[in-house]
């Protein structure tokens, strides 16, 4: 081997050793490592979060539209009326 092939094989060298220890310093970097994955899982969260809210927004209008909800809301505003003065009138005797 020549001196000039030694050399470009001495600086070839250098840089799989540079790579490789910036790639353990890397893995040794536990914080930053720990922040990435935080990260990740919030994006997750957010997302999953982000369905769940649209999922709920959905239904919600479904049930609100449904023939059954439409007729019988009277009735439900008239049970809770019902219940409420029933609470009134027990609270009234008890006191």
């Amino acid at each position: 081997m020549t001196a000039p092939e030694i050399e470009l094989q001495i600086e070839q060298t250098r840089e799989r050793l540079g790579e490789t220890v910036e790639e353990l310093a890397a893995r040794a970097d536990m914080k930053a490592r720990a922040r990435a994955r935080a990260s990740e899982m919030k994006a997750r969260a957010a997302q999953v979060s982000g369905r769940v809210k649209d999922r709920t927004v959905d239904v919600s209008r479904r049930v609100r539209q449904h023939p059954a909800m439409q007729r019988r809301w009277p009735l439900a505003v008239a049970a809770g009326i019902v219940v409420a003065g029933s609470a009134v009138i027990w609270r009234r005797r008890r006191a």
